[in-house]
């Protein structure tokens, strides 16, 4: 029981000491996850939203591009990041790749979803006052799907940062770098656990700043709510 107690003792889940002594290599791991977080997201956005507005005009092409992407989804991380890992090798590109791909959905998803819950009197609206298919699209059509397509960014937002840890199996996992020397390190507890949080902080704080990004976005509704 002594022995127990000592081991735990000497082994905390916590340590301050920890987190001083190693404050240059946690920032630069937190550095390097956030950093892949946003990049996979942006790429992800830039590629999804312009399909989102084709499927939304293409009615055919909607159950395809979502049906794809939603297969894509289904596959294992770890399965993904070793069938990329052959084809791209080790490091950074593979694990952005299956980032970029795992996000797809859920922005694709939420982009339709925002375009086609607009209302049809407010496009017919513009329409009769002479706007033209761009003019509605950025008008009416994109300002009322923003609230949407935002919800989609966020949460795409804050899988891919849980996803990026699961980078490690290729060499790549920021934060999961230190989780997983933490468990190869007999264990040790304060450098898995203080990665952990590292890793929970971001996701929450990546999260707070497209919410502030979108509620900047979308006066109206902070007057409509109001």
């Amino acid at each position: 029981m002594v022995t127990a107690v000592a081991t735990a003792a000497d082994n905390p889940w916590f340590s301050w000491s920890y987190v001083t002594d190693n404050a240059d290599v946690l920032w630069a791991r937190t550095t390097e996850h956030a950093l892949l977080t946003i990049e996979a997201v942006a790429i992800a956005a830039v590629i999804a939203v312009p399909l989102g507005l084709l499927a939304s005009r293409v009615r055919w092409l909607a159950g395809p591009l979502l049906g794809t992407a939603a297969v894509v989804y289904t596959v294992p991380s770890l399965a993904l990041f070793a069938i990329l890992a052959p084809i791209m090798g080790i490091g950074r590109q593979p694990v952005l790749l299956g980032l970029v791909l795992y996000a797809l959905l859920v922005i694709l998803r939420n982009t339709v979803t925002g375009l086609d819950g607009v209302d049809p009197a407010a496009v017919d609206a513009a329409r009769g006052v002479g706007h033209g298919p761009l003019q509605v699209l950025a008008r009416v059509r994109l300002p009322n799907a923003l609230p949407s397509i935002v919800a989609g960014l966020r949460l795409a937002t804050v899988t891919t940062v849980a996803l990026v840890t699961v980078g490690v199996v290729v060499g790549y996992g920021g934060l999961g770098q230190l989780m997983f020397q933490g468990f190869r390190n007999n264990f040790y507890r304060a450098e898995i656990l203080t990665a952990t949080i590292a890793c929970v902080l971001l996701a929450l704080v990546l999260d707070l700043v497209l919410w502030a990004a979108g509620r900047a976005l979308t006066p109206w509704l902070r007057g409509r709510s109001a």
